[in-house]
């Protein structure tokens, strides 16, 4: 069997990737991949996942500049699940110019932002309109 065939893909032809910094364990963000974001992750050693609102193959970083770095890749017991070990380069997962994805925090009954915003994501992004997702 190929390693590929491993994966239950869903109705839509994807599977949940979730990135992680390889050095902290922080989980950094969630996204999906089809086969051929996988195949490619693996070929080029960076995260490059399936964009569904444009319907479209992104590259992590292809206009952030914050590149994920492949170093480990695993699948989950019931194979619906990546994980991708990585180094995140230029410091920021998240389009909202924060490290991770997941700042926010449930305090009595509201949702609270705990991270900081390391960069204004117009500074990264400029007026490309790209700073809801990636």
């Amino acid at each position: 069997m190929h390693w590929l065939d491993a994966v239950r893909w869903n109705d839509d032809g994807l599977v949940v990737a979730i990135a992680q910094d390889w050095q902290t364990g922080k989980v950094l963000m969630q996204a999906w991949m089809n086969r051929e974001a996988l195949t490619l992750t693996v070929q080029e050693q960076r995260g490059i996942y399936w964009s569904r609102s444009r319907g479209k193959l992104w590259r992590k970083g292809e206009s952030s500049g914050h590149v994920q770095e492949l170093k480990e890749l695993r699948l989950d017991c019931d194979g619906d699940s990546i994980l991708l070990l990585v180094e995140q380069l230029g410091g920021m997962a998240c389009h909202t110019g924060r490290e991770s994805c997941y700042f926010n925090r449930l305090h009595q009954g509201e949702w609270v932002a705990e991270e900081p915003v390391l960069k204004d994501p117009a500074a990264i992004y400029g007026n490309s309109g790209e700073t809801n997702i990636e």
